[in-house]
């Protein structure tokens, strides 16, 4: 049977809608790294992938990967040589989160196999489907699990971490039936690859305020993650005169607004303050120590390195005038990613056919692309969601904009055939 792409889209929208029952929670979708929801989102992930004709297996961090070879081949041999095109994301979810944000890249890139395979396509590379096993960090807090692995850029040290019930990421690992002795070995073959190209929800409004179904991403931002510490002296609210006051929430949210206002002044620059703890939390003590996070992205990590500078800067001063003592550490930092320019125009010369204009916008967000972009050329294509709303049980795509981005993605394909063939 030779699907239409408006059948392929209606698929990938049920098949979205299945996926997303299958949780770690009953109340709402959470799927994390080596959980028994993953392993049931694997199990069937892996039926659609076998069902467009790919030969599929785990590695031994529990990436699902589905091989499609398109070209019959003479020999082991000739199979050992052939170059390869990866399409995927991720298959893990935030807490409570929406359907999409991962999910909806594996099934388009299943969608697009499905098509070769019913259409008899034969293609001068071989495609491997992936679906990551852990991008965002949730139950270790160490992003790019998955792709890291495939990259040969896994920290073995990360095996040690433990989730909250304290099960360690390598006990975690054997228990879903991988192997941790294994996880150098699985990485992939950088003189074999074509290129890696994601699919992914824009998570923000640009494209639906264009009234645009797709985008083409041109970097992905780096991302600076701190912890800050702010310690004054805790007292009785109602005895401590205002002038003699240390009071560290106060130094806190002076910093926070200041954080906010940096952001806003440079373009392209988002600084978050996510979390706040006030100790010791009581209603009638002056606060004595508050703990922040701290999140700085931009898509060129000098403008982002300046800002962290300057926020630090800007910190320290707020502590020195309100005696206030503040300590700062780098938790987490990743350097900003430029998609491939090449695979970017066969992107967007497949996507001028399907709508008139065809923005390049950055991301702000982290994707496995940056992890697998130590390996090979990477490129994304951005779909409109509504509201441009993420990391959400409200995330939303509407099925022509699927339809579209599953057109685009068989024409650069095809485009990149021709390519290789040449």
């Amino acid at each position: 049977m030779n699907r239409s792409r408006t059948d392929l889209a209606r698929t990938v929208m049920q098949r979205i809608e299945a996926l997303g029952k299958i949780s770690d929670d009953p109340n709402c979708l959470t799927r994390t790294f080596c959980s028994p929801a993953m392993r049931r989102a694997n199990a069937v992930v892996g039926s659609w992938m076998r069902e467009a004709g790919m030969r599929v297996r785990s590695d031994a961090l529990g990436n699902l990967i589905g091989h499609f070879p398109a070209v019959p081949l003479k020999s082991k041999i000739e199979n050992r040589k052939s170059r390869t095109l990866l399409l995927g994301s991720h298959l893990d979810t935030v807490r409570n989160a929406g359907k999409l944000d991962g999910p909806l890249g594996v099934l388009i890139a299943v969608a697009c196999v499905q098509h070769l395979q019913d259409s008899k396509t034969k293609l001068p590379f071989c495609i491997e489907v992936v679906g990551f096993a852990d991008e965002e960090g949730v139950r270790y807090q160490s992003t790019y699990l998955g792709s890291k692995v495939l990259a040969g850029k896994f920290n073995l040290r990360d095996l040690k971490r433990l989730d909250r019930d304290g099960v360690s990421m390598e006990e975690a690992i054997r228990d879903y039936g991988g192997d941790p002795r294994a996880l150098a070995k699985a990485r992939m073959d950088r003189t074999r690859l074509l290129g890696y190209v994601e699919v992914h929800i824009e998570q923000g409004p640009v494209l639906e305020l264009r009234n645009l179904s797709v985008g083409v991403v041109t970097a992905i931002a780096g991302q600076t993650r701190m912890r800050l510490t702010f310690t004054g002296r805790a007292g009785h609210a109602g005895t401590t005169p205002m002038n003699l006051r240390r009071d560290a929430l106060c130094a806190a949210a002076e910093f926070i607004s200041t954080v906010e206002d940096l952001g806003l002044r440079g373009r392209g620059l988002v600084a978050t303050v996510g979390e706040i703890v006030a100790l010791p939390g009581a209603s009638n003590v002056i606060p004595g120590e508050v703990r922040v996070s701290l999140d700085v992205r931009h898509a060129k990590d000098s403008v982002r390195e300046r800002a962290v500078v300057k926020i630090e800067e800007r910190a320290a001063q707020i502590a020195r005038n309100r005696q206030i003592k503040i300590s700062a550490d780098i938790v987490h930092q990743s350097p900003a990613v430029e998609c491939d320019r090449h695979l970017s125009n066969l992107l967007t010369n497949g996507a001028v056919r399907h709508q008139l204009q065809v923005p390049r916008l950055p991301s702000g967000a982290g994707h496995d692309a940056a992890a697998i972009a130590a390996i090979a050329p990477v490129a994304m294509l951005f779909v409109r969601c509504k509201d441009g709303i993420s990391h959400h049980p409200d995330e939303s795509v509407r099925a022509r904009d699927v339809r579209t981005a599953i057109s685009v993605m068989g024409d650069f394909i095809e485009r990149l055939a021709n390519e290789v063939s040449r």
